[in-house]
Formats: structure tokens, C-alpha cells, sequence
């Protein structure tokens, strides 16, 4: 029987996996402790991480360098990562020749169901006409001033085509009529064809987008991409949703942009930094919608990443073809 052990937080293994998978991973693995093994506990486990076969983990999962790696996981084949990016970790243990698995699908899917939901309720002015406490007896409706085009004949840009930008793309042909504008350095033409999708330029995406929806990737390549010369093009009534990451965002270039055109509307899942500073204007433009971080997985939807992980781990211990490997090129374009 193979060896294993959960590494990273506890509370976190406790909240990701179900006691149903942990059952069919203790049926068919020795966990060498049933102890959840944080990083400032190597030297205390290292006889157990020395034996160890796989490892488990979810977020909290801590980085090592290679030398760590080596000197105390010499045993290690690969790694279950019951949650999405693996940017933080991933990158030593490939250089080892370790495989690393992501459960990067089971998480897309709450973000791409999160995601179709912000669009569709977007493209009908939610936003814009949404009433809040402080706007008193006022009735937000047709005093907007601008047209809506619900969710008929609209056209949704997507920025990167990545795994998440697929699935939100997949959830769009399920509207009636809409045109959907990707870009995407790394989309060939065929994949895009086949996609149903139109490549462009970020210029033109903002210019045409009844909304916008950022799944970039989350590398150096990508901070600050989004800026003013993006947000200056927005439509008066566009919204521009972002589930990828705050960095990629110029922050003040996108509020100056809300200012100017107050019918413009933006959803942050995500911010940078994350909580926004006390004094960030996020919290006080009227056009911001904050929603902290949920479009990820949370409550049972968590429990789809440690089944993702449990499948992937049989199908590589049976030596059959696995679903959610990560390779160190796909580094450059994961979230």
C-alpha cells in the first residue's frame, strides 16, 4: 500500500475534504500520521515525509525549494493539490520531476457559474438600477439614463481563454444571440473557431463588449495590463466583471474611468491588495460592487476539489491517463 500525507493547514483539510473521500483515501493509502503536517513541522515528521508516497494538500499548501524537496520528500511522486492555482507551489516540485495535480477545474466551475450569473444580470442594468439604502425613496429604474440590452443580441468580451475562460464561454452559448470577443495571445485561430469566439485586441474588446469579464492569468506578464486606455473605451452601459486577479488591474485608472461615466458599472470578485485598503475608494465610488472573493468555491462546492484530487490520484496510481496535471508551461498561462 502506498504512503501519504496531508501537508498545509488543518482547518483547511478539514473544510475541503469531506469525510466520505477521506474515507476512500484512508481505504486505499497508509497516511503515515493522521496529522495535517504544517511547514514549521518538517524536522518533527521527517521520518513520516520520507516515506511518503503523495501528498495532499489545499489551500494553505506551503512552498518548498528544491533543496526542501530533496531533503525532506525524497520519496514523493506526486502532489494533490485539492484546489485551484498552483502558482505558489507548484513550480520546485515539477523542476524534481514530481507530478503536481490541481483540482484548477473543480474551482472553475463556481467561478464560470458565478461569472454567467454577474453577465446576465449586467446586461439587464442590475448595477446600475440596483437600489441601495442610501439612495432614499428613489425609484432607479428608466432614470438611469442610458439602454440596456438584456440578454439578447449582446455582445461579452472575455479576457484570457484559459480553463475558466472556456467554461464561461461554454455557459454563453447557452444565451440566445450573443457575439463573444475574446483575447488571448496564446488562443490559436482553430481553438478559437471551434470555440465559437471572435480574437481581437483589448482596444476593440473594450469598445464593443456590453460586458467584460477578466480571466487572465496570474504571472508577471499580466500586472497592470488592464488600464486606462482599456476603461476610457468602455460602452456607457458596460460593466466590467473581474474573477482573475486585482493586480491585472490599474486600480485608479479604472475608478477615473467609472467617474468620468457613472453608468459604467465594475464587479470586483477580486482586488489588489485584497481587502482593499481602509482608505480605497472602492469602498465609495457608487459604481464598485465588491463581492469578497466567492466566486471561487466555498460551502459544500469545496468538497468537488478533494473528489477531483481522490480520481485523479487512482487514475495515476493505476497508471491510466489523468485529467489535471500541471505542467511547468502551463505555469505561464494558469490563473
Amino acid at each position: 500500500m502506498k504512503k501519504a500525507v496531508f501537508i498545509g493547514s488543518a482547518d483547511r483539510v478539514a473544510y475541503v475534504y469531506a469525510q466520505s473521500t477521506l474515507d476512500k483515501l484512508h481505504a486505499e493509502l497508509d497516511f503515515v500520521t493522521d496529522h495535517v503536517i504544517a511547514k514549521k513541522e518538517l524536522d518533527d515528521y521527517r521520518a513520516e515525509l520520507a516515506s511518503a508516497d503523495y501528498i495532499f494538500s489545499t489551500w494553505g499548501m506551503p512552498s518548498f525549494t528544491r533543496e526542501e524537496i530533496r531533503e525532506y520528500l525524497p520519496n514523493v511522486k506526486a502532489v494533490f493539490y485539492g484546489a485551484g492555482s498552483v502558482q505558489g507551489f507548484a513550480r520546485p516540485f515539477l523542476e524534481e520531476n514530481i507530478a503536481v495535480f490541481s483540482a484548477w477545474a473543480a474551482n472553475g466551475v463556481p467561478v464560470a457559474e458565478y461569472t454567467l450569473a454577474e453577465i446576465i444580470l449586467a446586461t439587464k442594468g442590475f448595477y446600475q438600477r440596483l437600489h441601495r439604502q442610501a439612495d432614499g425613496a428613489a425609484w432607479p429604474n428608466r432614470s438611469v439614463g442610458v439602454d440596456f440590452p438584456g440578454n439578447y443580441e449582446i455582445t461579452v468580451g472575455i479576457i484570457g481563454a484559459g480553463m475558466i475562460g472556456k467554461m464561461v464561454i461554454e455557459r454563453l452559448h447557452t444565451l440566445d444571440y450573443v457575439d463573444i470577443l475574446v483575447f488571448d495571445p496564446f488562443l490559436s485561430d482553430e481553438k478559437a473557431a471551434e470555440l465559437g469566439v471572435t480574437k481581437t485586441d483589448l482596444p476593440t474588446l473594450f469598445e464593443q463588449s456590453d460586458v467584460i469579464s477578466n480571466h487572465l492569468a496570474n504571472n508577471p506578464q499580466t500586472v497592470g495590463m488592464l488600464n486606462a486606455d482599456c476603461f476610457n473605451r468602455m460602452k456607457a452601459n458596460a460593466t466590467f466583471i473581474n474573477t482573475g486577479r486585482g493586480a491585472q488591474v490599474v486600480e485608479n485608472d479604472m475608478i477615473q474611468a467609472l467617474l468620468d461615466v457613472p453608468t459604467r458599472a465594475a464587479v470586483l470578485d477580486v482586488t489588489f491588495p485584497e481587502p482593499p485598503e481602509a482608505d480605497s475608494p472602492l469602498y465609495t465610488v457608487p459604481n464598485v460592487f465588491l463581492t469578497p472573493h466567492i466566486a471561487g468555491s466555498l460551502g459544500n462546492e469545496v468538497h468537488r476539489m478533494a473528489e477531483y484530487m481522490y480520481e485523479e490520484y487512482k487514475a495515476f496510481d493505476a497508471g491510466q491517463p489523468t485529467r489535471y496535471s500541471v505542467t511547468i508551461p502551463m505555469l505561464a498561462t494558469m490563473a
